[in-house]
């Protein structure tokens, strides 16, 4: 009996999968198509086992639409470009495109023997210029269309990287790569024009039912419509009024100071008189202008000594005060502050002693505020004090809405529906990036290069040595002719987010090669995307970029009008897991060791015990990470694949176990075996194929079901569950071939190199890879049987199976008939014996 070697029959059912092109995808109108991608991974040098169980569960997806008749594309790429690639040149030296493509051949090295179903002909890295050359021209066009602008913006400098970085990008008012604080900094950028999208991609996530309603929310919440109340302020001297937008405006009665940016136009006319001022707007100035930083940060604030009118009492006077904690890129740059109802207003008026007036209370409790502000949810309803439009008891949402209504009405103010949602600043400071295909001439301004002359291609000969962009200091790529005049010009050196990179990448897959962004022909066959998967902490950006450049591409003639919505149906997958093994120095700080250097919970090389911290995500710096392709090596890929999607539904954390590893292992083992002996089998039918065969049907509809729903464990569970069955019936050996040949075709998506090993041993046509899919038979489906539990003095003693539509009477003679029974009745007879049809039997001694 051949052993069950993985080493050996893996790499040789890749190469005939490779020999035969069973993966390449070509455009063929007569067969329904599939699309089928996970999210493409950044080439950090080595694959670990969330790489493996992401791109497991879309193989399993795509091998299960290839066996339902569907042309199928499954592609894979390299998010290549960013950050990282360039701190290690200024680390370890060399080039970062060296770096980039080294680490991509070595993470496809390791990928290839999990035997994924990719057409590997469509590989790109988006560093390469044939990908961010057609990027370049997209956004030329995104530039005729009025899609992206250039202006003046503050942004967040991170002042060791020397460059611009995104709100998501800032930790804890540090710098995610470098941890500097962060700098505000007004600089000329280049943004899309994605707030002007923010109702259509609100609205439209009502479209999106085959996505998880927790990312419908999160992208909800991050557009964030608000309807409010704009108006102004008077100022009591010659000054122009100052214009505030609210969401509260209900609270108008409890404000206590109107607040503005630093960079608001009152304060950037103020600071060139006064160096006091202008040295706490540097202050001010520094931090992020994320949300969380500016809640973390220390409030500060300074008196402009201009005061303004309330509208609704012209004798009240407010002061006007400059605060670190209002950005000017949302609302107007100017808020009124009420303390009694905004935490972040109240920590402010406490400390420059500004006045506290509560607007309304509580029903049970009319405390006034002291230290903690009174937030109620605005569907609550709360006590008014006073309100100028004759509330009482109202909820805040009530309260608003009348606000906004007599405002309107007394023609001081007016109802305004805003967006959170920002444009989307694309500029970087950095080398390795797409380059913004624009030049800066003297006599033209900026001119957008022509498109005969793109790729704009990255010079090869650039030096880290030095901080900030190396495109800024190089000697000969920034010089340029202006595209319009011919005089001299300079290149733009800023270069483009990487989120622009893999916003459009699932576009260019369905023509990689194309000379155009895209080949319309080929996107409107394959678009949109059937099935895209990934993490969740791509929910709101990512996803959202791509929404918006969909429908960019779409203005601009390079994607169908049914591809404005590019995801048809998204999953988000759990982590893989793994226990964190630590020992303590001797000053007790942890010492982490991988968990091949652990054994029964003690070191294996000093018998030290460990302490184990269970379930914990897999990291480098905690040491408990998984080598896949140690694990490849040990067990095989199948053993790995069968794993991940085994243990945990695949929409939560998986735990890596060295246990569940060689379980998994040893269940394919013993298919194996139980596939040499049906195929060594000779003995004719018995009675009991039709039972094996029910069984089979039963797995077919299971699986089938399982796979669809995403519902892998569950599928697995079943194919357990029929594995057993098999195992222990005594049907013939036809019989338990055809079971066998189809537990095979079952198990071909989660396990290909051992399923196309039984295929073949059984003698299956080709390959199981391209073999159709099995089809449950109704009729088969159909119980014909019922068992019954035997139950005697009331406890379950044995159960019988009988016909569905058996005769009372005869239930009766087989249940007394039964060993249990028999021995219970010792030769007597029952008190009672009741049968309850399809249900029980009760036998009373």
């Amino acid at each position: 009996m051949a052993r069950f070697d993985p080493g050996v029959t893996e790499p040789k059912w890749q190469t005939a999968w490779d020999e035969a092109g069973t993966f390449t995808a070509t455009r063929d109108e007569s067969r329904p198509k599939y699309y089928v991608l996970e999210m493409f991974p950044y080439p950090s040098g080595r694959i670990h086992m969330g790489h493996v169980r992401n791109y497991t569960m879309g193989d399993v997806v795509a091998r299960y639409k290839i066996a339902t008749g569907h042309n199928v594309l499954h592609p894979m790429g390299w998010d290549a470009f960013g950050m990282p690639a360039e701190n290690a040149a200024m680390a370890i030296g060399g080039h970062p495109k060296d770096w980039t493509y080294g680490n991509i051949a070595t993470m496809k090295e390791q990928m290839k023997p999990l035997g994924l179903s990719i057409d590997w002909s469509r590989e790109f890295a988006t560093c390469d210029p044939d990908y961010y050359g057609q990027q370049q021209a997209l956004f030329l066009d995104f530039l005729e269309k009025g899609l992206v602008y250039r202006k003046n913006a503050v942004v967040n400098w991170d002042p060791v990287d020397m460059t611009v970085l995104a709100n998501e990008q800032v930790e804890n008012g540090r710098g995610w790569r470098s941890g500097a604080l962060v700098e505000r900094r007004e600089l000329t950028q280049w943004f899309f024009k994605i707030s002007d999208f923010s109702e259509e991609l609100l609205d439209a996530l009502d479209t999106l039912e085959d996505w998880p309603a927790k990312v419908r929310l999160m992208q909800e919440n991050w557009i964030g419509r608000s309807r409010g109340l704009q108006f102004s302020f008077d100022r009591t001297d010659a000054g122009d009024p100052i214009t505030v937008y609210t969401t509260r405006p209900d609270t108008l009665l409890g404000a206590s100071f109107v607040g503005i940016s630093p960079d608001h136009p009152i304060a950037k006319a103020m600071e060139a008189d006064s160096t006091e001022l202008a040295a706490f707007l540097k202050e001010a100035r520094k931090g992020g202008t994320t949300e969380e930083a500016i809640e973390t940060a220390e409030k500060l604030g300074y008196d402009t000594g201009i005061r303004v009118r309330h509208p609704l009492n012209p004798d009240w006077e407010l002061p006007v005060w400059i605060a670190n904690f209002i950005l000017m890129d949302y609302g107007t740059g100017a808020i009124f502050g009420c303390p009694a109802h905004d935490q972040r207003d109240l920590d402010f008026c406490r400390k420059y002693d500004l006045p506290v007036i509560d607007t309304f209370f509580g029903l049970d409790d009319q405390t006034p505020v002291k230290t903690e502000a009174f937030v109620p949810p605005k569907t609550e309803k709360v006590k008014w004090i006073n309100h100028f439009a004759g509330l009482d008891v109202a909820t805040g949402q009530q309260a608003i809405d009348a606000t906004i209504d007599f405002a309107e009405k007394q023609g001081w103010g007016q109802g305004v529906t805003k967006f959170r949602l920002r444009d989307w600043g694309l500029s970087r400071q950095r080398y390795w990036g797409c380059p913004i295909p624009v030049v800066h001439c003297d006599a033209c301004g900026v001119v957008p290069e022509k498109k005969e002359n793109l790729p704009i291609r990255l010079p090869d000969d650039v030096s880290f040595d030095k901080p900030g962009n190396p495109l800024d200091r190089h000697p000969t790529w920034r010089d340029c002719s202006c595209p319009a005049c011919g005089a001299p010009a300079r290149r733009e050196t800023d270069t483009m987010d990487t989120f622009v990179d893999s916003s459009w990448y699932f576009a260019r897959f369905t023509a990689p090669r194309a000379e155009t962004p895209t080949d319309m022909a080929e996107a409107d066959y394959w678009m949109n995307v059937d099935q895209y998967i990934g993490g969740i902490e791509h929910a709101i950006l990512h996803l959202l970029y791509s929404r918006f450049f969909a429908r960019a591409m779409h203005i601009c003639g390079h994607l169908p009008e049914k591809s404005k919505e590019p995801f048809n149906a998204l999953f988000t997958q759990g982590m893989v897991t793994h226990e964190i093994y630590q020992t303590r120095d001797a000053n007790d700080r942890p010492v982490y060791h991988l968990p091949e250097d652990v054994e029964d919970g003690k070191l294996a090389a000093t018998g030290e015990a460990v302490e184990i911290i269970p379930s914990a995500k897999m990291s480098k710096s905690k040491k408990n990470v998984v080598d896949p392709v140690n694990i490849i090596s040990s067990y095989g890929a199948d053993t790995a694949r069968w794993f991940v999607l085994s243990d945990s539904p695949p929409e939560r954390d998986v735990e890596w176990t060295a246990a569940g590893a060689d379980a998994a292992f040893k269940h394919l083992g013993r298919v194996w075996r139980i596939a040499e002996e049906v195929a060594a089998a000779q003995d004719a039918p018995t009675g009991e194929d039709e039972a094996l065969l029910r069984e089979m049907h039963k797995a077919i509809r299971d699986v089938t079901l399982g796979v669809e729903s995403f519902g892998f464990n569950a599928a697995i569970a079943k194919l357990y569950a029929f594995t057993n069955a098999l195992a222990k019936s005594k049907a013939g050996a036809e019989a338990k071939r055809q079971a066998t040949k189809t537990l095979a075709q079952l198990m071909s998506p989660m396990t290909p190199h051992l399923s196309e090993d039984i295929w073949a041993l059984l003698g299956g046509e080709g390959l199981v890879a391209e073999a159709a899919w099995p089809q449950a038979d109704e009729a088969m489906l159909v119980e014909n049987t019922v068992t019954l539990p035997i139950q005697i003095n009331g406890k379950r003693r044995s159960e019988i199976t009988v016909a569905k539509d058996l005769a009372k009477e005869e239930v009766e003679k087989i249940a007394l008939a039964d060993d249990a029974v028999v021995k219970a009745l010792d030769g007597g007879q029952p008190k009672k014996l009741i049968v309850v049809p399809g249900r029980i039997v009760n036998v009373v001694i």
